[in-house]
């Protein structure tokens, strides 16, 4: 059988649209649970007393989800479908959890006009991952260098309190996660490209991995927009 090379395109490009719509389904879902956790938690004051009273309750819950996003990604391979969904599921509740007091700190208005500025970024920086044919990798290497420089500054200035520093890391912030977008969205097209959609396991795991990849950029270009643009009650 001869396969033509038109035929072989649109068998890449329905395998990259298919793994893609399950990667911002998934996203997607996230995002919701992530919402719908903060706001029950932000509503909810013995939780908050529970959760933000007892510094040593704080960095069990920080540890808990860095743990978890670890565990997820490095055994992600070996999880059945059902059990992978479950655990980002729990990750993206425990994330809305731990940003719950956030809607306390800043006014409703900025906490909305952040996520839809965060959306637009992102949604534009997601489409042009996914149609430059410009190679993102050079890019995406200085980009996460920078995010490893201002995860240090901000550790530094937990310490120092400086509001110059602090501004300095949110457009450093803004500007890291939105190349990040780009780029993460080029390398999960990539993936897409061999996709196995024929495997329903495979695919929701590699629909979950990449859901995950680009819900951390989201989240994290959110919360730098929030500290740069919000307004505190």
């Amino acid at each position: 059988m001869n396969i033509s090379r038109d035929q072989v395109q649109g068998y890449v490009r329905s395998n990259v649209a298919v793994y893609m719509q399950q990667v911002y389904l998934w996203m997607t879902c996230a995002l919701g649970v992530t919402a719908f956790a903060a706001l029950l938690t932000a509503s909810n004051m013995a939780v908050l007393q529970f959760l933000f009273a007892n510094t040593m309750t704080m960095i069990l819950m920080v540890v808990g989800i860095i743990g978890l996003s670890m565990f997820i990604t490095a055994r992600m391979h070996v999880l059945s479908a059902g059990t992978a969904t479950g655990l980002f599921l729990l990750y993206s509740a425990l994330m809305g959890v731990f940003l719950g007091p956030v809607l306390l700190v800043y006014t409703g208005s900025s906490v909305a006009q952040a996520f839809l500025v965060t959306a637009g970024t992102f949604g534009g920086m997601s489409v042009y991952g996914m149609v430059t044919k410009r190679d993102l990798s050079g890019m995406g290497s200085f980009m996460v260098m920078g995010l490893w420089g201002i995860i240090l500054a901000s550790i530094v200035n937990m310490f120092i309190g400086n509001s110059a520093l602090d501004l300095t890391i949110s457009v450093l912030g803004v500007i890291i996660f939105t190349g990040l977008t780009a780029w993460d969205t080029q390398k999960l097209r990539m993936m897409g490209m061999s996709a196995p959609v024929d495997d329903a396991v495979a695919m929701r795991r590699g629909a979950l991995l990449g859901a995950l990849t680009l819900y951390l950029d989201f989240i994290n270009m959110f919360m730098m927009m929030l500290r740069l643009f919000g307004n505190r009650e």
